[in-house]
């Protein structure tokens, strides 16, 4: 992260291409992470309230105590690295500081409140599948958000990049090594 801090990483090529194919990761996750929703239910009231708390007419049985606790457990975690690693990725991104922050802090509530959803649809009311539905709706909108501001400004910079060094290039003394040649400029 220190390559972000100190502004390195619009002279690190490298280090810029290992966070864009980390973003194409992520991008597969967002995908995955949708196709899995809908997979188990749909942007309907009556999809979530069945999945959470079982069908009779499809002999399905309510999602159990140990169930819930079980995916939520491992979703804090994984959702909350996932989280931290997109918006501070997100902080060195060519954006104002308050849509930086809005962005940012919508990530993280929307991702405890995709969680907790389902905690209430199958133990509070029925009702919360509509705070489900939203939450997930916006969990996957500021991902996705964050997927694009942080891709596009790394693309940026790559051609910012790209176009200093061929300015340095043209403008350096005949002789002189293009490593020098990018130190002068």
């Amino acid at each position: 992260m220190r390559f972000f801090v100190t502004g390195e990483q619009r002279r690190q090529t490298l280090l810029n291409t290992i966070v864009l194919m980390f973003l194409g990761y992520i991008a597969l996750l967002w995908i995955s992470n949708g196709m899995m929703y809908f997979h188990k239910m749909g942007l309907g009231y009556d999809s979530v309230v069945e999945y959470y708390l079982g069908s009779e007419e499809k002999f399905t049985q309510p999602k159990s105590y140990q169930s819930l606790l079980e995916v939520t457990h491992f979703h804090l975690f994984a959702m909350g690295m996932l989280a931290v690693t997109l918006t501070h990725l997100l902080l060195f991104a060519n954006l104002s500081m308050g849509l930086k922050i809005w962005l940012s802090g919508l990530t993280f509530v929307s991702a405890l409140a995709d969680e907790l959803a389902g905690w209430l649809v199958r133990f509070a009311h029925p009702a919360f599948a509509y705070f489900k539905i939203g939450a997930f709706l916006t969990l996957e909108t500021s991902l996705g958000a964050i997927l694009v501001c942080v891709g596009a400004s790394l693309l940026a910079q790559r051609g910012q990049f790209k176009q200093k060094a061929e300015e340095a290039q043209a403008q350096a003394p005949v002789g002189v090594p293009a490593g020098e040649r990018m130190m002068r400029g």
